[in-house]
């Protein structure tokens, strides 16, 4: 969905006070990422990008794009990368500065999300996880991060919802229905019932100011394949899989595991 300029700046500055506010409890918000499962995934989906690479830069050089609270900058440096976590929100940047005190990592401060400062083909890795869906024009930040990696180099997306995700899946439905359990806490958290009379005026109101998170409107996976595509990158790994929640009951979720997804990583290589 088109959105108009000045709309767009509106949009990333809410997210930038949003996300500064957030900081400090961003972790203990998002069991869908901070759990085990899917950090092992993560982990695992990033060893194989590096040993994908075709750059011969060593150490090799990533850029962790909307970095967050760090989830992909520690897993990184974990992995011998230099990095370079960058994100919108001063209050994030903070956050990781203190909490990876490595000469590998440095931050880096995105003006109203742009990247038109660092240079063509200086990362070896660009890796947006959990952040195309923040962005009001996603297919114009892919092609910004396309711009920066080098040939040989590698774009990863992730953690963005599937197609069957948006269509309807009955599997999916039946999997939901049996592992989610009821969650009493949300009922004594204020900022919930401040959200929900803001949605009866503002419908498409997100509680941390998501954008492409609706039915007519969400990321949509083949155009970044043929934005990519015209940019001369390859798809090298392009994998589903069903994202874990910590609402979510472990037996059930194993149960499904393989037999309905709902969430999608692609890692594509720029041609030499």
């Amino acid at each position: 969905m088109s959105i108009p300029e000045h709309l767009e700046e509106k949009q990333v500055a809410e997210n930038i006070r949003l996300h500064d506010r957030l900081a400090p409890r961003y972790d203990a918000l998002h069991g869908e990422i901070f759990n085990d499962v899917e950090q092992a995934r993560l982990n695992a989906a990033l060893k194989e990008a590096r040993d994908l690479l075709r750059t011969g830069t060593n150490p090799p050089h990533a850029l962790d794009f909307g970095c967050g609270s760090g989830n992909l900058t520690r897993h990184l440096l974990g992995l011998g990368f230099e990095v370079t976590a960058a994100d919108v929100s001063q209050g994030f940047l903070d956050l990781v500065s203190n909490r990876y005190n490595s000469k590998r990592l440095r931050t880096l401060l995105m003006e109203g999300g742009r990247m038109c400062h660092l240079p063509d083909e200086s990362f070896d890795l660009v890796a947006a996880y959990s952040v195309l869906h923040h962005i009001p024009n996603y297919l114009q930040a892919c092609r910004d991060l396309a711009r920066v990696c080098r040939p040989g180099g590698l774009l990863m997306l992730d953690h963005e919802h599937t197609e069957k995700f948006w269509s309807g899946d009955p599997v999916y439905d039946e999997f939901r229905h049996r592992a989610l359990k009821f969650d009493w806490r949300k009922y004594l958290k204020p900022e919930n019932y401040l959200h929900r009379l803001v949605r009866v005026f503002n419908p498409r109101h997100s509680n941390e100011g998501d954008i492409h998170v609706w039915p007519d409107d969400h990321i949509e996976w083949h155009r970044i394949r043929e934005t990519m595509d015209e940019l001369r990158f390859d798809v090298v790994v392009e994998r589903e899989y069903l994202l874990n929640r910590k609402l979510y009951r472990p037996d059930v979720y194993r149960q499904y595991v393989g037999r309905c997804t709902d969430t999608k990583m692609m890692i594509l290589r720029k041609r030499s």
